[in-house]
C-alpha cells in the first residue's frame, strides 16, 4: 500500500514540473567536401558491376565540386575585400575635409583670410580675355584684365576688392569670362576652387563631397587643393 501511495505521488508530482527544454539544433544544409566523397563512395557502392561507372564521368563530378567550392570561397573572399575597400575609401576621403576642390562654376566664393581662385578652360586662343565680378545685385564690382591666352586652363585670383581697392562682405559672387575667338565676342566656361566641408561614402556614387555651391561626386572634381 505504502508503495502504491509513494508511486502515485511521484507521479503527480512529476505532473507538475515544468518539461524539460528541448534546444534545437541549428541545421546546416552546406554541403562541404566530406559530404560529396559520402555520397560518392555511397554512388559506388550501388553500381552495378556489370556497368561500371564511367571514369571521366567520376572525374567530370569531382572537378565540378571543385569548382562550386572554389567559386563559394572566392565570392566570400571578395565581399570581404568589398567591405575592406569601404572602410578604406572613408578613411582616405574623411582627409579631403578642410581642402578645396575646383569645380564648374559660376560663382566664386569670397571670405576672411581666404584666397579665391578659379579656372577659366579655353579651347581656342582668345583675345581680351577678362573676368567680371558681380555682387548679388548683379552690379559689376571689379573687372580682371587676363589680355590674350592660348588654350588650356586659365587661371586667375582675386583679392576680394572691389575697382576702388576696397574689401567687399564675404559672400558668393557671380563671375563672367568673356574673351575674343575668331573675332567673336565669346563667354567661356569658368571653374573656381570650393572649400570641401563635409563627404558621403555611397555605394553607388562613389565619394561624393559637401561643399556651399552643393554636392558632387570627387571624380567630377578638376583639381585638389
Amino acid at each position: 500500500m505504502s508503495n502504491e501511495v509513494n508511486s502515485a505521488t511521484s507521479t503527480y508530482v512529476d505532473s507538475l514540473r515544468w518539461p524539460d527544454k528541448q534546444v534545437p539544433t541549428e541545421k546546416n544544409d552546406e554541403l562541404k567536401q566530406e559530404d560529396f566523397f559520402a555520397l560518392l563512395t555511397q554512388q559506388l557502392s550501388y553500381q552495378d558491376p556489370s556497368k561500371p561507372a564511367d571514369n571521366d564521368q567520376m572525374i567530370a563530378q569531382m572537378t565540378n565540386f571543385t569548382m562550386a567550392e572554389g567559386i563559394s570561397d572566392l565570392n566570400s573572399k571578395f565581399e570581404s575585400l568589398a567591405e575592406s575597400m569601404t572602410s578604406n575609401s572613408a578613411l582616405q576621403a574623411s582627409t579631403l575635409i578642410g581642402k578645396k576642390a575646383l569645380l564648374e562654376s559660376d560663382t566664386i566664393e569670397h571670405g576672411p583670410d581666404m584666397q579665391s581662385r578659379g579656372s577659366i578652360i579655353v579651347t581656342e586662343p582668345v583675345e581680351k580675355l577678362t573676368v567680371s565680378i558681380l555682387n548679388d545685385k548683379n552690379e559689376l564690382v571689379r573687372t580682371i584684365d587676363l589680355k590674350d591666352q592660348s588654350p588650356g586652363a586659365v587661371r586667375f585670383d582675386w583679392d576680394g576688392k572691389n575697382t576702388e581697392g576696397e574689401m567687399l562682405p564675404p559672400g558668393d559672387y557671380k563671375i563672367k569670362a568673356e574673351g575674343s575667338v575668331h573675332g567673336q565676342f565669346t563667354a567661356l566656361p569658368t571653374a573656381t576652387f570650393r572649400n570641401i566641408e563635409s563627404v558621403n561614402v555611397n555605394g553607388a556614387s562613389g565619394i561624393v563631397i559637401n561643399t556651399k555651391a552643393g554636392a558632387v561626386r570627387l571624380t567630377d572634381v578638376a583639381e585638389l587643393a
